[in-house]
């Protein structure tokens, strides 16, 4: 089992004709992703890498039964092709894209509002890495093979420091069982406390690895759910101890604009709840063995 994406998952990409959709999603029929289809507008009817390519995401739901998207569409249209994913039934939404405006965002998040809850989309992103379940299937831009089959999952806002999590843990034997990049924007569709839910209801996710940085409540929120409600190890690492308060660190949600935003905070806040800190980024793999090697002997 894997949360968010298995082998079976049929994937549609929207935004696939494109320079950069089409390599992703020929990387990802390349290890095994289920992808079914593309969705252009204006090349319905035509074939990319072996699969059809449809004008509207409905067409291509109701043609291959398509539950997940990844969207690499444009900033100013992405918004619209998030809605229209949700409107056409998607179950499961990554958008990569950077950039998009806070305000077509906050359009987004009202427009997910209106459906009921088993109609809904989960949405992941944007400004993301996207989702991997290795050795299943994965929906980004990330490089699979860094990626170790295994029971531990990671969630991170910095995709790039999801990748050297993953590394660092398979260069000490240690297995991913999915991996979640909700993406660095202030606004996004699902928050680490959405991930690490999904993960503790998950038989085959034994401890997670949560990867933060300054800026937003969502760290804060994640601590009091792990906290209250989780059975399962949780290590996090929080980048930005440096940062100065009020400047922008490279996502665009990554600014301290109020109490407990800051990265020293976050790693208090974390820690009263009971959640072991990794104190700086090479330390990550070798505190997760740590946690795992210690559980073990406990059991």
């Amino acid at each position: 089992m894997a949360i968010l994406i298995t082998e079976k998952t049929r994937v549609i990409v929207q935004g696939m004709s494109g320079r950069i959709g089409q390599f992703h999603a020929e990387d990802m029929i390349k290890h095994g992703t289920n992808v079914v289809g593309g969705v252009t507008p204006g090349k319905g009817g035509s074939t990319l890498l072996g699969r059809p390519l449809f004008n509207t995401v409905r067409e291509a739901v109701e043609a291959t039964g398509a539950e997940a998207s990844l969207v690499f569409v444009p900033p100013p249209f992405a918004a619209d092709a998030i809605m229209e994913a949700a409107d056409a039934g998607i179950k499961t939404a990554v958008c990569v894209t950077d950039g998009i405006p806070s305000q077509d965002m906050m359009k987004v998040k009202r427009f997910l509002r209106r459906y009921p809850a088993d109609r809904k989309m989960r949405l992941v992103g944007p400004n993301c890495a996207g989702i991997i379940s290795p050795g299943k299937g994965f929906m980004g831009i990330m490089p699979p093979h860094i990626y170790m089959p295994g029971r531990v999952g990671i969630v991170g806002r910095s995709g790039t420091l999801g990748y050297e999590a993953a590394s660092q843990m398979k260069a000490l034997g240690i297995g991913v069982s999915t991996s979640v990049g909700i993406g660095g924007d202030p606004i996004n569709g699902s928050s680490f406390r959405d991930i690490l839910e999904l993960f503790e209801a998950d038989p085959e996710t034994d401890a997670v690895m949560m990867i933060g940085e300054i800026g937003g409540p969502q760290e804060a929120e994640a601590a009091l759910y792990a906290r209250n409600a989780m059975t399962k190890p949780v290590v996090a690492y929080i980048a930005g101890l440096s940062a100065p308060k009020g400047r922008k660190m490279g996502h665009a949600g990554a600014i301290i604009s109020a109490f407990g935003e800051s990265a020293q905070e976050k790693v208090e806040i974390l820690s009263a709840a009971g959640i072991t800190i990794a104190p700086n980024p090479s330390s990550m793999g070798e505190t997760m063995a740590r946690v795992l090697s210690g559980r073990r002997a406990a059991a």
